[in-house]
């Protein structure tokens, strides 16, 4: 597991662009609330998203909800908060790098 990104550690909420939020629920029918209760579970896998990191720092999250479900999610730092860009299910070898992390703490 890497260390949370020190923006992340002072984070005071989430910032929503609609697109976003909307594009979530439609696509893959991930709610607002199981896209930010992620972040407060553990375990929790950040890896820097450099691929995708032309304009802003992006970062990419492996992590559950409250319910168990497995998520994989990309998001941004907007000063204090987190902007989610995109919120999954984890595909299956997502769920396997993830499990086989988290059983290393």
């Amino acid at each position: 597991m890497t260390a949370l990104p020190d923006k992340l550690v002072a984070c005071v909420g989430f910032e929503w662009d609609r697109g976003n939020a909307d594009k979530n629920w439609q696509k893959h029918r991930v709610t607002r609330a199981e896209a930010e209760q992620v972040f407060f579970n553990r375990p929790i896998l950040i890896l820097p998203d450099e691929r995708h990191s032309k304009t802003e720092p992006r970062y990419a999250l492996l992590g559950q909800t409250n319910d168990g479900r497995l998520l994989t999610e990309v998001f941004t730092m907007k000063g204090k908060l987190i902007r989610v860009i995109s919120a999954r299910d984890m595909h299956r070898r997502e769920r396997r790098f993830y499990e086989q992390a988290s059983s290393k703490t």
